[in-house]
């Protein structure tokens, strides 16, 4: 089976190098591309001759434009990535008989109540980066190819930045913290959405699936918090392995999101019902603690080695 991967450098796609290729020939692209394919989403045409010239059984699309608050000014940049590209990628799925394997985003919701949204609730993006992400899941559903579009949230990684490594670099330079408390959701590893990607798609493609397995599912980890005690967590985590730092948990103060200004609005209820997802693929999703515990172990490893 060859699979057609773009996002090869970004969080996700990182991991999914790993995850896929017991599943078969990956060919992994990042903007730049390789030998005369292109994996910029923003090339439209580009993106369809390398499609043609791969001619893949599986397009895994884990590129996207992430920039949340600079798509505000940006939006025709944001659209071209998040909409028309997986636009392209349906059409090509279809044409071919292929499988579209795409990442999608809390943000296509309005963040209100507290019950955690379900697949068939009704989407209100706040942002230009939610309409964006919304217009592809909708590109895709209307080209009638075979797709899965895993919908997810706080998605981190040991590998480059995230929330963990800010929190605990910023515990260490100042006196002490002010962290947003009313935003709700689940921190999501990328190793963890890269195995159930990989999971999905095999059983998709080489076991007896029933129509409840393709569209749109639900992929975060179990249970929910807020960054404010997100936060508390990485430094007690770190503060019980002997890293030293200026601020402890106890002296993280919690905030409105209202205090903290940005060009775009984040939704305040980014809890999502992963039962779809579980029944479906016979799985059962780890805790966000589970997870962030790990990555904080490979974050602590070099913290201490340095």
């Amino acid at each position: 089976m060859k699979i057609l991967l773009f996002g090869k450098n970004g969080q996700v796609g990182w991991e999914l190098m790993r995850s896929l290729a017991p599943l078969g020939d990956v060919v992994a692209l990042d903007r730049a591309g390789a030998d005369g394919l292109t994996g910029d989403l923003s090339d439209l045409e580009g993106l369809d001759r390398t499609a043609r010239a791969i001619q893949p059984q599986v397009i895994v699309n884990a590129a996207a434009y992430t920039a949340v608050d600079r798509a505000e000014t940006d939006a025709a940049a944001a659209r071209r990535v998040n909409a028309e590209a997986p636009g392209v990628l349906a059409r090509i799925a279809a044409q071919r008989g292929a499988l579209l394997v795409h990442y999608s985003t809390d943000y296509v919701f309005d963040g209100s109540g507290e019950r955690p949204w379900r697949e068939d609730d009704t989407a209100s993006p706040l942002s230009v980066y939610g309409r964006t992400k919304l217009e592809g899941e909708q590109a895709i559903q209307a080209s009638g190819c075979r797709h899965l579009i895993f919908r997810t949230s706080w998605v981190y990684a040991a590998r480059g930045g995230n929330f963990a490594k800010t929190m605990l670099r910023l515990a260490a330079e100042r006196e002490e913290l002010k962290v947003i408390s009313d935003q709700i959701g689940a921190p999501t590893g990328a190793d963890l959405i890269a195995d159930v990607t990989a999971h999905a798609a095999y059983q998709v493609m080489h076991l007896e699936a029933s129509v409840n397995t393709l569209g749109v599912h639900h992929l975060t980890a179990a249970g929910a918090t807020s960054w404010f005690e997100y936060a508390r967590f990485v430094l007690s985590h770190a503060q019980a392995h002997g890293l030293v730092q200026k601020v402890g948990p106890h002296q993280v103060q919690p905030i409105p999101s209202a205090a903290y200004s940005t060009a775009a609005q984040r939704p305040l209820n980014s809890r999502l019902d992963c039962t779809r997802l579980q029944e479906a693929f016979n799985l059962k999703l780890p805790s966000w603690q589970t997870g962030v515990r790990r990555m904080l172990e490979e974050i602590l490893v070099e913290e201490k080695s340095r």
